[in-house]
């Protein structure tokens, strides 16, 4: 199978680790007979003959028997330890490369609650299937295959009587199978859904209070716990109905003995020694029956987490290096150019025929309504996604022509939403440029007005901030992104919003720091407010994805279109808030 295969293949250099680990579990499960037989030779050579010159070598080898096996069973954990450990490590670092890899259609599509679990539980079940299920599925075999063997050698009647009933508890086994593994796959997907309402709930704990929704994401996970616990009980009781039927066949193989064996050793074709290594290998026949059921459970979890964990293992990023693709040697001189380009997500068209051009060094304001298409747009430059049609160009060059870390070092970006990880304040700022001095990284918060209330905190710049940046206000963590993306000293500065969270005063010290920077770069200015776009040497007015306006501030006032509305609202606006305010 499929999913078999792959694990053997990402084993890596430790697979003959599971290979000596399964060899000494087939040979030490074969060891299990040879005590029985020297019991049997005990019995019929040493204790009814009464010949006592066999006594101490059998009992000296039986000893032997079991210290060598229990030495090799220790050796046999360690390996299949090894190799699972070493297995698991592998495969959840790829897994983590490959998420890093991928673009924002991928994390739309899994949740991250599920992606944890993938990266976590799923994973320990199929390190749990190479520790254990596997070693315990050769013992069962080998010790079934082997004691039936034996026996056939003492005595065939009789081993065929016990074999007979090993059909009935196959069919059994087979049914079970059937019916357990879809089970397996909707409890598997149970306990992604709870993973992810618990993941969302603790992330995003600050607007649940803010809402007062504490009731209601309770009831939420209530219903998924739940509903997971209902699964899993269903699960479990196809198990404990089949169980019993497995049991009494596997029981049934003791009766068996018991019975045919007595009647054979009265007609005197059974000797006791032979029957005593019967009755003392019934359980090698029963156990490995009787386990069928748990194995089998075991072995369909493996193959419901394995198909989760090989989704992600395997996924493909849309957004990758193309052929031919190359670092520039030079540092980009921030030159952009949009040529006619045009973007469809899911059918709907986000952007249509959009062109303009921006000179390195200079500054470019957009702006319009919500849903007009100006995040998209900035986020083509550094290929978050790719154009539809058309062509998006750095110095000259399409972006496509750039490998994706080279494009990425030379653009950068900072968002309304802002991400801070848990981490000191410096290495949140230093993030995209960890190489930076520390006077540098200092340099890039003073210029985004965030080296005054960094100063202030606990442990200066050393201070833990939470994740999401908590314990900061909006414009406090605005400030940050914006140092941060400051740090990276890119061609292209991306400013999506970045100063909707600052007052007057910090938004007009920034909007100065930005004017003179004390390295080459081209700005871009994503707002609403006029305040933060009239400097900018061009000004787009989105609508619908069409650019409907571009100009100065000067130009667009005279246009009396939809840049003048904005300006006349926020005006008007002002006057009245100070007239009402006096």
């Amino acid at each position: 199978m499929f999913e078999l295969r792959w694990l053997w293949k990402y084993m890596g250099k430790k697979r003959h680790l599971f290979v000596v680990g399964l060899l000494l579990s087939a040979f030490t499960s074969a060891m299990l007979v040879v005590n029985p037989m020297l019991s049997q030779k005990l019995i019929d050579e040493v204790i009814t003959p009464r010949k006592t010159d066999l006594l101490l070598p059998i009992l000296g080898a039986m000893m032997g028997v079991q210290v060598l096996r229990l030495s090799l069973r220790y050796l046999m954990i360690v390996c299949l330890e090894k190799n699972s450990q070493q297995m698991m490590d592998d495969v959840r670092k790829r897994m983590y490369r490959v998420i890093q890899e991928q673009d924002y259609r991928f994390f739309g599509r899994i949740r991250t609650g599920d992606l944890m679990t993938r990266i976590t539980s799923d994973l320990d079940l199929i390190r749990h299937f190479c520790a254990w299920i596997s070693y315990n599925i050769v013992d069962s075999v080998v010790l079934f295959a082997v004691t039936l063997l034996y026996l056939c050698t003492v005595n065939v009647p009789l081993t065929l009587c016990m074999a007979a009933i090993t059909p009935f508890i196959l069919v059994v086994t087979y049914v079970f199978s059937k019916k357990i593994r879809p089970m397996y796959v909707d409890l598997r997907a149970k306990l992604s859904r709870l993973n992810t309402v618990a993941q969302e709930n603790i992330a995003g704990n600050r607007v649940v209070k803010a809402f007062a929704r504490e009731a209601y994401e309770e009831r939420k996970f209530r219903e998924c716990n739940e509903q997971f616990r209902d699964k899993n009980l269903k699960t479990t009781y196809v198990g404990v109905r089949f169980q019993p039927v497995i049991d009494l066949l596997s029981q049934s193989l003791t009766v068996t003995s018991l019975l045919v064996g007595g009647i054979f050793m009265m007609r005197g074709s059974l000797t006791a020694g032979q029957m005593l290594a019967f009755t003392s290998l019934t359980w090698a026949l029963t156990n490995p029956l009787k386990n069928l059921g748990t194995l089998i459970n075991d072995v369909q979890r493996f193959f419901a987490s394995c198909r989760m964990v090989i989704e992600v293992f395997y996924a493909q990023p849309s957004i990758v290096d193309h052929a031919g693709a190359c670092a520039p040697k030079e540092r980009p001189r921030g030159e952009l150019e949009f040529r006619n380009v045009s973007f469809r997500r899911n059918g709907a068209l986000l952007l249509d025929h959009v062109s303009f051009h921006v000179e390195p060094g200079k500054t470019l304001g957009i702006m319009g309504t919500t849903g007009s298409g100006k995040t998209t747009l900035v986020n083509l430059i550094d290929r978050v996604y790719d154009a539809s049609e058309g062509e998006v160009l750095l110095d000259g060059k399409n972006v496509q022509e750039y490998t994706l870390a080279s494009l990425r070092a030379a653009v950068g970006m900072a968002t309304q939403e802002v991400f801070l990880f848990s981490d000191s304040v410096l290495a949140n700022v230093s993030y995209g440029n960890p190489a930076q001095t520390r006077e540098q990284a200092v340099r890039s918060m003073r210029m985004a007005a965030a080296d005054g209330f960094c100063r202030e905190l606990p442990n200066g710049y050393d201070t833990l901030i939470g994740e999401r940046g908590v314990g900061l206000s909006g414009g406090q963590k605005q400030r940050l992104a914006l140092a941060r993306a400051l740090s990276m000293r890119p061609a292209v500065l991306i400013l999506d919003d970045t100063t909707s969270a600052l007052d007057m005063e910090t938004e007009n010290y920034v909007r100065r720091q930005l004017r003179h920077l004390d390295f080459p770069c081209t700005k871009i200015l994503v707002a609403q407010k006029i305040s933060s776009l009239r400097d900018a040497d061009c000004i787009l007015v989105l609508d619908r994805g069409r650019i409907v306006e571009m100009g100065t501030h000067e130009q667009l006032l005279e246009n009396g279109g939809y840049y003048h509305h904005i300006w006349a609202l926020q005006n008007s606006v002002e006057e009245e808030a100070v007239t009402i305010g006096a």
